[in-house]
């Protein structure tokens, strides 16, 4: 069974910028359930669907399997009102990788950094450029995102 377990940050500072160059993704979708999220992404020619559901606020089951790009633009077109665009930054540090995400359309001006670890409990070096930890505000993930764009935000 796949899992992930990840940590999600806000940035302090742009002192990330240059260490990776970014991809742009697209993802829309299907769910966006807590306890459940489905959606379809698309990186460059490659596509995927990806089923997630729940176990922590750190860790979820996560299934990923590829499918064809013309499939994922008519799924994301037809099925997906809720849509995510970004650059993602993969950048590696001290034994991990750092997915640095920059948002734009309806999320522009937001950028989060992620750390995928093998455990709940692993350590890892924080870069000097991230800021607070937003693992467990759930309005920070992307299905979240897709729904209630952060620029609409109260910042009160």
């Amino acid at each position: 069974m796949a899992q992930e377990i990840e940590r999600r940050f806000l940035l302090k500072t742009d002192a990330w910028r240059g260490l990776a160059e970014g991809e742009w993704l697209k993802q829309g979708y299907l769910s966006v359930e807590r306890e459940r999220t489905v959606r379809v992404r698309i990186k460059g020619e490659q596509a995927w669907l990806t089923l997630k559901s729940n176990i922590s606020n750190v860790s979820r089951h996560e299934f990923e399997y590829p499918v064809p790009l013309a499939d994922a633009e008519t799924i994301l077109a037809a099925m997906c009102p809720m849509v995510v665009e970004k650059k993602r930054h993969r950048i590696p540090l001290n034994g991990h990788i750092w997915e640095v995400d920059e948002f734009f359309g309806d999320n522009a001006g937001l950028v989060l950094a992620e750390v995928e670890l093998g455990s709940e409990d692993e350590t890892y070096v924080r870069p000097d450029w991230l800021g607070e930890e937003v693992t467990e505000d759930p309005r920070y993930t992307n299905s979240h995102l897709s729904q209630h764009p952060w620029p609409t935000w109260s910042k009160a």
